[in-house]
């Protein structure tokens, strides 16, 4: 009966206890089996709870034992093999047997401070980056719960605006600050308003491609996009970009265009006309229009300059052929007088 009373003072000390770095290793039944022989020196007596109160002050209530503990995902097992490696040796040795205080916490201590070198050595977790995700990789274990902290971050990331002008390239990235599992698959969506709704969203492409580019962006490109990523069919983060094109006046460069391509064509030829899609020339970027421009002015400037050179070269071989004939001409005039 004694040893039944025992064992339930022993389990009532651990429940009270509770969850810690220490017993998210080591069982219950090796806990009892550890403090059973706990000797009060001051008063030489048998104290078990003064044994629980020992190993929360080492290992449960230990910032040093809580921050080593603070691994990556997977590594938990790892750090169950480095506790039971120091504990158990003496839970075998004080099974049963007496020991008082002062054994107690130079063997308890030295088991803390070890594990504190070898389970900081373990690989950290790259952390949780805000504002949005579900960051699996990111987790940190918690030996005050003996779980995994998640991120807790919404899987909706805030709507960033993008401005571009008409006929302009844009490009919209579906790229995260933390790391992805290598099998994503990646959905861009596409809706006319201004919303993060996922009903009022259409699918546009699935594949792995992170960028969705615009070449020439006109105003019914307007509206909301939305890429999300995928591991294993889960969502790990939905991104939205508002898009917003501002529209410019462009007949009269188109014009302009024409008046160039007429004016390098050589003479008697007529330009081909062929259809093609309102604001062609606002694909050139403007640095091409600006040496079109430039060119243009220079052929201009060289038909005139030898317009004016034949003119005065044909000028000057008339001149000299009058000379030439002049006195065949008088001859003629004296003949026939």
């Amino acid at each position: 009966m004694s040893g039944f009373l025992t064992k339930l003072i022993l389990v009532g000390s651990f429940v009270h206890a509770g969850l810690s770095c220490y017993h998210c290793f080591i069982d219950t039944e090796d806990s009892m089996r550890l403090c059973w022989g706990h000797i009060l020196t001051e008063y030489n007596i048998r104290n078990v709870d003064s044994c629980f109160k020992m190993l929360d002050r080492m290992f449960n209530n230990n910032q040093n034992v809580i921050e080593a503990a603070k691994v990556g995902r997977g590594y938990d097992s790892v750090l169950r093999k480095i506790m039971m490696a120091e504990i158990m040796p003496i839970v075998e040795e004080f099974d049963q047997a007496m020991n008082n205080e002062t054994e107690y916490e130079d063997r308890l201590q030295a088991a803390a401070d070890k594990f504190i070198t070898i389970a900081s050595g373990l690989p950290r977790a790259s952390g949780c980056f805000p504002p949005c995700g579900f960051q699996a990789l990111g987790a940190v274990y918690n030996c005050m719960s003996c779980q995994y902290d998640t991120c807790e971050f919404p899987l909706d990331c805030p709507l960033q605006e993008i401005t571009v002008e008409e006929n302009n390239r844009t490009q919209m990235w579906c790229e995260v600050p933390f790391i992805l599992p290598s099998d994503i698959q990646i959905v861009w969506r596409y809706t006319e308003v201004k919303t993060v709704l996922m009903d009022r969203f259409k699918e546009v492409t699935v594949g792995v491609d992170k960028l969705y580019s615009i070449p020439s962006a006109r105003p019914e490109h307007s509206g909301t996009y939305q890429c999300e990523i995928f591991s294993q069919e889960r969502s790990l983060v939905r991104i939205y970009y508002h898009l917003s094109v501002t529209p410019r006046a462009g007949v009269g460069h188109v014009k302009l265009q024409d008046v160039f391509n007429q004016a390098l064509l050589p003479a008697g030829h007529f330009p081909l006309t062929l259809p093609q899609p309102p604001f062609a020339l606002l694909r050139l970027p403007r640095s091409d229009l600006l040496t079109v421009c430039l060119s243009s002015l220079l052929l201009l400037l060289f038909l005139t300059l030898g317009l004016l050179y034949y003119k005065t070269t044909n000028k000057k071989n008339m001149k000299e052929t009058d000379q030439e004939h002049e006195p065949l001409r008088k001859r003629y005039i004296l003949h026939t007088t």
